[in-house]
């Protein structure tokens, strides 16, 4: 599945840039830290561009992956400053391919807090 193997790029080589390709101008992105969802590719790529640097470092893997017809689950565990995170990605599709609902789920919650921390760090950084 090409979406797949883009996302899997763009966390690889931390390069956001690929997203462009992969998310719908419509896509959806619900973070397991702000309540609301956030509607919008320009958003979404902000909180995707924040996570593949937070994340994606050298102990970033993704452990399981279930892919079906239009939809992705992907398992993965990092670690962020000593603290193992684990989470998972939930992802939709449209009929074009393209990522239409990105839902992001983490544990432990000292996990999550210190994802959450690094990451509107960076956003603020970045402009948000």
């Amino acid at each position: 599945m090409e979406v797949l193997k883009l996302w899997h790029e763009a966390v690889q080589k931390r390069d956001p840039s690929i997203l462009d390709t992969i998310l719908a101008e419509d896509v959806v992105f619900y973070s397991p830290v702000v309540w609301t969802a956030q509607k919008g590719k320009m958003i979404t790529t902000l909180y995707l561009s924040a996570a593949i640097h937070v994340i994606g470092t050298k102990d970033f893997k993704y452990v399981k992956e279930l892919v079906s017809a239009n939809f992705i689950c992907l398992e993965f565990t990092t670690i962020i400053d000593g603290i193992t995170v684990n989470g998972v990605d939930l992802i939709t599709l449209n009929n074009s391919n393209q990522i239409i609902e990105f839902k992001v789920m983490v544990r432990p919650l000292k996990g999550m807090m210190i994802l959450k921390e690094k990451m509107f760090a960076l956003m603020e950084q970045m402009g948000k």
